[in-house]
C-alpha cells in the first residue's frame, strides 16, 4: 500500500505537471467520485449547528450499536454483490430466523408461549438456537446460490422467488399452533441478556453484548475475504468468472459457498433481531435488505464485480447510520425515510457505474 503521505506527494507532483483542461478533469472526477462523502461532512456540519445533541457521546452509543446490528447483513449481501450479483431474500431470512430463535427462547409458562415443549433457555440452549438460525439462514443461502451457479439464472430473479417463498414459510410459521399470525413475544431473560445485556456503558448509554459479537464477526469475515483461498476465488469470480474458470477456480462451488454463507450471516442477523425488536411479528425485516444494499454500494463495493473490501462496507454502514440519526434528529418523517434511502441507493449505484466507466 505505501506510505500514505508519500502517495499524496507523488499525486500533488502529477496533478503538477497536467494541462489546464487535464487538471479540471482531475478535480471533476475527484469531486463526482467522492460526492457522497462531500454531501456527508456538509449533511453532518448542518445537522450539528441544527441540534446540539448530535455530536455527543450518547449519539456516538447510539452509532455503535445501529453499526453493530445491520452490519452483519451488510457483510453478508457484499459477498453477492462481488458477485455481480445481489440478494432480495436477506430481509425475509432475517425475519424468519428471528422468529424461530423467538418461538426457541420464549419465557417457560409465558400465558402465549407457542410451544410449551420447548426446553428452558439455557446457555446451551441458546447456542443451539444460533446453530438453528445460521442452518435456516445457510439452507436458503445455499439453495439461492444453487439457482444462481447450476442454471446461470440471475441473482434478482433467484432471490426474489425465495424471498416470496421465504415470506410464505413465515406466515404459515405465525399461524402455527394457533398463533393466528400474532406477533411473538415474552422472550427470556437468559436471552436478552446474552444478546442485549448491558456489555458497558458509553456516557449513559447502555453497551449490548452483540456489538462485541459483531466485532469479533468482522475480524472473521475480514480473515475470510483477504487471507483465505475461498475469498481470493470469490474475487475471481467476481472479476471475470470465465478467466477464473481456466485458471482452475470452481466457480460453480465457489458461488454456492458465497451465498451460503450470506444466508448464514442473514440466520445470525434474525437471532440478534429478536431481542432487539422486543417481539417479532411477520413483518419483522422487511426491507432490511435495502439497508444493506445500500451501505455495500455507498462503501465501494461494485455491481461491476470483483471490487470490495470490509472496511469498505463497515463505512457504508457508518454512513447510512449516520445519515438516519441526523434526519431523525431534524424531525424528518419515518415515510420520508423510504425516499431518501432509495435516492441513495440510486446515486451510489450512478456513481459507481460512472468510476467503471471512467476507467474503461
Amino acid at each position: 500500500m505505501g506510505n500514505p503521505v508519500a502517495n499524496l506527494r507523488r499525486r500533488a507532483d502529477e496533478f503538477k505537471t497536467l494541462g489546464p483542461k487535464d487538471k479540471r478533469r482531475r478535480v471533476v472526477d475527484g469531486i463526482l467520485n467522492n460526492a457522497l462523502y462531500i454531501l456527508m461532512l456538509i449533511f453532518i456540519i448542518y445537522t450539528a449547528t441544527q441540534n446540539e445533541n448530535f455530536l455527543t457521546i450518547d449519539s456516538f452509543a447510539t452509532l455503535l450499536i445501529q453499526v453493530a446490528a445491520y452490519l452483519p447483513m451488510a457483510l453478508g449481501i457484499g459477498g453477492c454483490i462481488v458477485l455481480t450479483g445481489t440478494d432480495l431474500s436477506a430481509g425475509r431470512i432475517q425475519g424468519l430466523t428471528a422468529a424461530v430463535a423467538a418461538v426457541f427462547l420464549q419465557k417457560t409458562g409465558y400465558a402465549n408461549r407457542m410451544f410449551e415443549s420447548m426446553p428452558d433457555a439455557t446457555i446451551g440452549w441458546i447456542f443451539v438456537t444460533i446453530m438453528v438460525a445460521l442452518l435456516i439462514g445457510a439452507i436458503v443461502g445455499l439453495v439461492n446460490g444453487f439457482f444462481v451457479a447450476k442454471f446461470s439464472l440471475h441473482p434478482f430473479i433467484v432471490t426474489l422467488s425465495t424471498q416470496l417463498i421465504t415470506y410464505g414459510i413465515i406466515l404459515w410459521f405465525f399461524a402455527l399452533n394457533g398463533n393466528n399470525g400474532q406477533p411473538i413475544s415474552g422472550l427470556s431473560d437468559a436471552y436478552k441478556s446474552f444478546v442485549g445485556g448491558t456489555m458497558f456503558k458509553l456516557g449513559k448509554t447502555n453497551i449490548p453484548w452483540y456489538v462485541l459479537y459483531a466485532v469479533i464477526l468482522t475480524v472473521i469475515m475480514w480473515f475470510v475475504w483477504n487471507k483465505t483461498t475461498f475469498g481470493k476465488n470469490m474475487f475471481a469470480v467476481g472479476s471475470n468468472a470465465e478467466a477464473a474458470k481456466v485458471s482452475g477456480v470452481n466457480v460453480f462451488l465457489t458461488t454456492m459457498l458465497v451465498h451460503t454463507l450470506a444466508g448464514a450471516l442473514y440466520g445470525y442477523s434474525g437471532f440478534i433481531e429478536g431481542v432487539r425488536s422486543g417481539s417479532v411479528a411477520a413483518g419483522t425485516g422487511l426491507n432490511a435488505e435495502c439497508d444493506a444494499i445500500a451501505a455495500c454500494v455507498i462503501g465501494g463495493v461494485s455491481f461491476v464485480g470483483g471490487t470490495g473490501k470490509i472496511s469498505g462496507i463497515i463505512l457504508g454502514v457508518v454512513i447510512l447510520r449516520i445519515i438516519f440519526i441526523a434526519l431523525t434528529m431534524l424531525g424528518v418523517s419515518s415515510s420520508s425515510l423510504y425516499i431518501i434511502k432509495g435516492a441513495i441507493i440510486l446515486c451510489a449505484c450512478a456513481l459507481d457505474m460512472r468510476k467503471y466507466m471512467v476507467k474503461k
